[in-house]
């Protein structure tokens, strides 16, 4: 005999988020390992360009962090191959560059202490839609983690190795954690690699599901106080660990030199 038909929705989603909390738990992976997976899960989720792009973690100590070498593309990344370096981008650990775009990651790391992970590519539908200058609109629910979420720079400030460009993409993306940029790609930020790399698949859905509707029709907006709950409820930590376990398990059978040895998930 059920016993739950009669709940309240706040009552339901209670329960299922103390579930979560019991079934979706922390993964043994070191950083070095989960930003390795995350790279592969990018590449496989079109956010591939060349040597374009950089995703980054902080590292241990303040003012450093990991991210891969130039030169490789993201289907090339190991977690023995990436760097560590600090805000000047010099190198700690690792032999190699970093891309010199790297730069503006200082700054939104000094910038906002509750970002751990950036991550930054030109996926074809964000730079599809950047090219557009229109900002990126959330009208489907699989995609209201960006709802009121997703900043938008409608000025290109060029190519982002300069000083400039960090203080000007920070202040852009502000309390946020996603942006898109106009003439460029789109970034996102997490306070876990888990839930950067969640946003930064769902951010690319997002651009192509707009691009999509917007050639069919107007695109027709959210209920605000919907679309807010729902975004409170898919942006849960819990949440983010599962989806990436998910991302890695399918990154992790066609790319299983990017981790030594076994790893659970």
């Amino acid at each position: 005999m059920a016993k739950t038909l009669h709940d309240a929705k706040s009552v339901l989603v209670d329960r299922a988020e103390r579930q979560m909390d019991r079934h979706f738990g922390d993964s043994a992976l070191t950083t070095r390992q989960k930003l390795a997976l995350t790279c592969r899960i990018a590449y496989d989720g079109g956010h591939d360009s060349g040597l374009a792009g950089q995703i980054s973690s902080r590292g241990q100590e303040p003012g450093t962090y990991y991210t891969q070498r130039l030169g490789l593309g993201f289907d090339e990344i190991t977690e023995d191959n990436l760097l560590l370096v600090n805000e000047d981008l010099e190198v700690l650990e690792g032999d190699g560059m970093p891309n010199p775009a790297n730069r503006f990651h200082s700054w939104i790391y000094r910038e906002r202490p509750d970002v751990n992970c950036i991550i930054h590519t030109h996926p074809l539908h964000a730079a599809a839609l950047a090219m557009l200058e229109v900002p990126l609109m959330v009208s489907h629910m699989d995609t209201t983690p960006l709802y009121d979420d997703c900043a938008f720079l409608k000025e290109w400030p060029g190519v982002p190795v300069g000083n400039e460009e960090g203080e000007i993409i920070s202040a852009a993306l502000g309390d946020k954690r996603a942006i898109l940029l106009a003439h460029h790609g789109q970034l996102v930020t997490g306070a876990t690699i888990e839930e950067a790399c969640t946003l930064a698949l769902l951010i690319e859905r997002a651009a192509r599901l707009q691009l999509l509707a917007m050639a069919a029709g107007t695109i027709q907006p959210l209920d605000p106080k919907l679309a807010r709950e729902a975004h409170d409820w898919t942006s849960t930590d819990r949440r983010s660990k599962a989806n990436f376990a998910y991302y890695a398990r399918k990154a992790l059978r066609g790319h299983p030199d990017c981790v030594n040895g076994k790893v659970e998930l």
